[in-house]
């Protein structure tokens, strides 16, 4: 274990750095002014994700698919996140969270039109997108496509839950005294329930839930 905690620190320090900011920041900032500063349609995009059109063509409702975006924003990912970040860069880090935000709802706005553009419809008429059909379909590069969504699969395992699972299980046993195992397996069984539901499930209950997620956060 220690071996591969070694391991993990030492690919975090190679992968996440200067030229990763680098690029991330450069990115937001090239986008930004390649759209012509696509910022200021920001109430307009919100308009439209908060309306319910039938017509569309998707799986999800707009509405549907805001909450979802929005669920794995907010919340315990987010609160550590932040208090992380003051914690190692002092109050001036919020600072650098707005800008990073503002700047990067460009790159968000350019992902989500790509995977509007390059999305495919199944048989049954489920329809599959993201940037793996990006790389796919765009690129024309089925192979870094592959990639992604190897990588994506091995983060899944870490960024995408262990820090929210880890933080609530924390909480649970410090305030209440719940055993982390009794928090998991709890977690672990209403997720997979709603997982197995499929994106429609998985929005619906986005929906239900993430609005007062949202009020609780900014009451917080």
């Amino acid at each position: 274990m220690q071996q591969l905690h070694e391991a993990i620190i030492w690919l975090n320090s190679w992968l996440w750095g200067p030229p990763m900011l680098v690029l991330l920041c450069g990115t937001h900032l090239f986008l930004t002014f390649r759209l012509k500063i696509i910022q200021r349609y920001l109430w307009v995009a919100i308009k439209l994700s908060f309306s319910r059109d039938k017509s569309s063509k998707g799986d999800i409702s707009q509405f549907g698919a805001l909450m979802t975006a929005l669920a794995a924003t907010i919340g315990t990912g987010n609160i550590v996140g932040v208090s992380t970040a003051i914690a190692l860069g002092g109050p001036g880090a919020v600072l650098w969270c707005w800008l990073t935000g503002v700047f990067g709802i460009a790159t968000k706005y350019s992902e989500a039109v790509l995977a509007v553009r390059y999305r495919v419809q199944t048989s049954d008429g489920t329809m599959l997108g993201g940037p793996m059909y990006a790389l796919e379909r765009g690129l024309g590069q089925k192979w870094l496509a592959v990639i992604f969504c190897i990588c994506t699969s091995i983060a899944a395992f870490g960024i995408g839950n262990t820090v929210q699972a880890n933080s609530l299980a924390a909480i649970m046993k410090e305030t209440f005294a719940v055993p982390p195992l009794v928090s998991g397996s709890v977690m672990a069984v209403l997720v997979g329930l709603v997982m197995l539901g499929g994106v429609r499930w998985i929005a619906l209950t986005c929906e239900a839930l993430v609005p007062f997620m949202a009020l609780f956060y900014i009451i917080g």
